[in-house]
């Protein structure tokens, strides 16, 4: 793709990556393809290649920002266009750099929304209470949040004693939405010797701040990461995320904090030692067991920030093989459900929509689970019981003993 950046915006390293990522992109349309949003609405703009046009135009003149805004609030930044692209194209930092420039005000309910979820889900405490009040409160609210919050609320995973240890990330949603996927895997560790630690003083991996476009408050949490992971780099093997949207961005703080002087070294081996559970779990010489049923039917949803961000494929699959499940086959499953984060809140319609669409897939094979690897998509797919009829939504590291 043809850029005629300026040379202010050539000189600063967001605009130079831009520029390098932009050229590229051979026009081909085959993200188009694999694009949820796209499928929606057959809207050009709403596609990979739309937004790359936009994210163009905007750089290069600030020109349509409004249009560009709005298609770029509905991109899901599932990545799947990556998986699909020829060329290499590195979408989801393009998407990153243009959603900066943007910034995270919006107006009206869409900005007020934007502030309470930066206000509310990085901090565990601030979330933990309000999921109390929710679960009193849900018959009043919106589908679309009633959907969210959480049937039970948890509290973050302890450490245990034990010889090679790993460091399990808390997370912030996870600890309180789905702690019970933490609890699971302490305790399947525990069974084999493998110690638990915990670091305190962990905090939201910076993941929402970044999507919103709030780059400034996103680095800032990374930092204060950073500082309290590497403190526990030399006492465990591993740093251990179950929650993939948040593995996907730890792994990534090497590249976010590299060009400060300060935290570059200490965030790239942060990164390095990042593994998500399925990495973990499949590298050891263990034997896993059907924490329910033998033979139990299992409809497996990986997330968009495990195939698509992380790049990782099979290993999920064949644990739960091996453990003795039945994995049913899954149209499409390289689409996203449409949680992507504060996504299911802020663009409700298009989440739903992917939502049911995705379940249907999910339930054709008529499971008795429904698993996936990521806090959100769990949440998300778990939703209203009539939608998933039957087949209960876990972690699938809760199905293995």
């Amino acid at each position: 793709m043809k850029t005629d950046f300026s040379a202010q915006l050539l000189a600063t390293s967001s605009g130079s990556r831009a520029n390098e990522i932009l050229r590229s992109c051979v026009h081909c349309g085959f993200c188009n393809a694999t694009c949820p949003t796209y499928q929606q609405t057959g809207d050009e703009l709403d596609g990979p290649r739309g937004r790359i046009y936009l994210i163009r135009e905007l750089l290069q003149s600030g020109a349509n920002e409004q249009r560009a805004r709005f298609h770029l609030d509905r991109c899901l930044t599932c990545r799947a266009c990556e998986t699909t692209c020829p060329s290499g194209v590195q979408y989801g930092e393009l998407a990153e750099i243009a959603r900066n420039r943007l910034g995270p005000q919006r107006p009206g309910w869409q900005g007020l929304l934007r502030r309470g979820l930066q206000w509310m889900i990085p901090n565990a405490r601030r979330l933990r209470l309000l999921a109390g009040l929710g679960r009193l409160f849900r018959w009043a609210m919106p589908s679309y949040l009633a959907a969210q919050v959480p049937a039970a609320i948890g509290r973050a995973a302890a450490a245990q004693p034990g010889e090679r240890p790993v460091l399990l990330l808390n997370g912030c949603a996870q600890q309180v939405s789905t702690a019970a996927t933490n609890e699971h895997l302490a305790a399947l560790l525990a069974a084999r010797g493998v110690g638990v630690e915990v670091a305190a003083g962990e905090g939201c991996c910076g993941a929402l701040d970044l999507h919103l476009g709030d780059e400034a408050a996103a680095l800032d949490r990374i930092r204060a990461n950073v500082d309290v992971l590497y403190a526990r780099l030399q006492d465990v093997e591993a740093i251990v995320s179950t929650a993939s949207g948040c593995g996907v961005t730890v792994k990534d703080y090497g590249r976010l904090l590299a060009e400060d002087a300060g935290y570059a070294d200490k965030a790239a081996r942060v990164a390095a030692r990042t593994l998500d559970v399925s990495e973990y779990l499949a590298a050891q010489d263990m034997v896993w067991q059907p924490a329910r049923p033998p033979g139990s039917r299992v409809a497996w949803h990986p997330p968009c920030s495990l195939q698509h961000g992380q790049q990782i494929s099979g290993l999920v699959e064949a644990l739960l093989q091996q453990a003795g499940y039945e994995l049913t086959g899954v149209a499409d499953a390289h689409l996203c459900c449409g949680s992507a984060g504060t996504y299911s809140i802020l663009q409700a319609d298009m989440s739903e929509n992917l939502r049911a669409e995705k379940l249907r897939n999910l339930l054709a094979g008529q499971p008795d689970f429904i698993v996936t690897g990521n806090v959100g998509c769990q949440v998300h797919l778990a939703g209203p019981e009539a939608e998933r009829e039957a087949a209960e939504v876990l972690h699938w590291v809760q199905l293995i003993q």
